[in-house]
């Protein structure tokens, strides 16, 4: 390696370095563009046959805004709305505290004035309220850039999609056809994963919550969303949730609506499964489910929550690479 290569190969790595803490504070936002616009591709394709990239691309967004970004909003805003009711709705006794203050005498025999107490930790809660209210400010409005820049992010990659694969094929330094193998069999890898796991973790979280709302367990949208996200996890899935609503229903003592929702979340939920997620496997990619849960596991604690649809693709991405490796090392030249 000469003093140029050598000099091209540390600015490289100091741009990429830079890249990537400039990438960091929105990974989770960026990660979710490219997940998004990857699953959007092919409808742009066939969009543009009809009209411009920009409004294919434009049209896309918007679509998005409206069947994924504003639902979850509400979602939050409905989850947020039901706990404020809630803590409204509790009941406060009396004089609570003169009550806990003669107990405490009595069991003691010492007094004890709660009220000063209060008064005088008064400063520190509006010091604690005010940094809290500050945190979620910040909070609020990270997400408000994150959700624009990914909007952002997507637009440009359905738009100029095909430009970013030509960048790719002249900048990667392997052969077309050998580039063109590895790009295929990661795409198997992540159909399979949006298809096989999110679309079906999807229907059958959403299949399971039709059972809820018909048996009248509360907060059925929360617990919904919530068992579309464990389904995506192999041999875990839904059966924590429903199962916990059966019990919950012979708790109350509604055997029948327990036995009910016992037997459509084992025929019906399980059927959504046994069907659709053998057929994605199959035509796409075959992931075991042990590289699956170590994907979902250990790409949520590393990348957060887009780590659960990215990590199974990275390890099928290391797969696929391994099999480009071990057909075609022969044909690659050695050194520069």
């Amino acid at each position: 390696m000469n003093l140029s290569k050598g000099y091209l190969l540390t600015l490289v790595a100091v741009f990429l370095t830079l890249s990537i803490l400039l990438v960091e504070p929105f990974l989770q936002y960026v990660l979710g563009a490219i997940l998004l616009a990857y699953a959007l591709y092919p409808l742009q394709v066939r969009l543009e046959k009809y009209t411009s990239s920009m409004i294919a691309a434009l049209s896309l967004v918007i679509l998005t805004v409206i069947g994924f970004v504003t639902p979850f909003m509400l979602i939050i805003a409905s989850i947020m709305g039901n706990t404020t009711r809630i803590l409204q709705n509790l009941e406060i006794e009396s004089n609570p505290i003169e009550e806990i203050e003669s107990l405490i005498e009595g069991y003691t025999g010492q007094e004890i004035d709660i009220v000063g107490e209060i008064a005088g930790s008064t400063q520190e809660i509006r010091t604690v309220v005010f940094e809290q209210s500050t945190d979620a400010f910040n909070s609020v409005t990270h997400f408000v850039i994150g959700i624009t820049l990914g909007l952002f992010i997507m637009y440009y990659l359905l738009k100029e999609g095909d430009k970013l694969i030509d960048w790719l094929y002249q900048t990667v330094p392997l052969p077309i056809d050998i580039q063109r193998n590895l790009y295929d069999d990661i795409s198997d890898m992540m159909w399979a994963v949006l298809f096989g796991h999110v679309f079906v973790a999807i229907v059958q979280g959403g299949v399971a919550g039709l059972g809820f709302f018909a048996t009248g367990i509360p907060n059925a949208t929360f617990w919904t969303i919530i068992m579309m996200v464990l389904a995506m996890v192999p041999l875990v899935g839904a059966i924590p949730i429903w199962g916990g609503a059966v019990v919950y229903l012979f708790l109350l003592n509604k055997p029948l609506l327990a036995i009910a929702l016992f037997a459509y979340s084992v025929i019906v939920v399980g059927l959504t499964d046994d069907y659709l997620r053998p057929f994605a496997v199959e035509r796409y990619a075959e992931l075991n489910p042990a590289v699956i849960l170590l994907g979902i596991l250990g790409g949520a604690y590393t990348f957060g929550i887009m780590g659960l649809f990215f990590g199974p693709i990275i390890l099928g991405g290391l797969k696929a690479t391994l099999h480009v490796v071990s057909n075609s090392w022969d044909r690659l030249g050695e050194g520069w």
